[in-house]
């Protein structure tokens, strides 16, 4: 697998568990929805109060494991340093995030409000290494 495979993975499946690291050191393990950024980069969009921004605060590594949706088979591992893109910074993100994973919204309007009331952050790996490199 190389990171050109993992993209594309990620471009074709957007199910995914999010792995970071909580205070005492143990994994803190989070379903999500990925896509990609116009950089290349893996994005999350989650709340800004929730434990897995509070970990990636402290410590900004993470794991993403992307799977296919019948959950067997193809899947890939993404291991990077994380970005916490906040509002207003992140609202174009997060437009463009919703756009690459589901489409076009059938009120911008009402997306973006919904995106300031939830206070929503976009996380923004860089790809620093990617996996499975054999199978099984």
């Amino acid at each position: 697998m190389d990171v050109e495979r993992a993209r594309d993975f990620v471009s074709r499946n957007d199910r995914a568990v999010l792995a970071t690291t909580r205070a005492n050191g143990r994994t803190q393990l989070t379903p999500v929805t990925a896509g990609l950024d116009h950089r290349g980069r893996v994005a999350v969009s989650t709340r800004e109060g929730s434990m897995k921004v509070r970990n990636l605060r402290r410590d900004p590594h993470a794991s993403l494991l992307v799977l296919n949706p019948g959950f067997f088979g193809e899947w890939v591992r993404i291991d990077g340093t994380v970005e916490i893109e906040t509002l207003p910074e992140a609202m174009e993100g997060l437009v463009e995030m919703y756009r690459n994973v589901k489409g076009e919204h059938p009120d911008w309007d009402e997306y973006r409000q919904a995106m300031i009331d939830q206070q929503r952050v976009l996380l923004l790996f860089d790809i620093e290494e990617v996996g499975p490199t054999s199978e099984g």
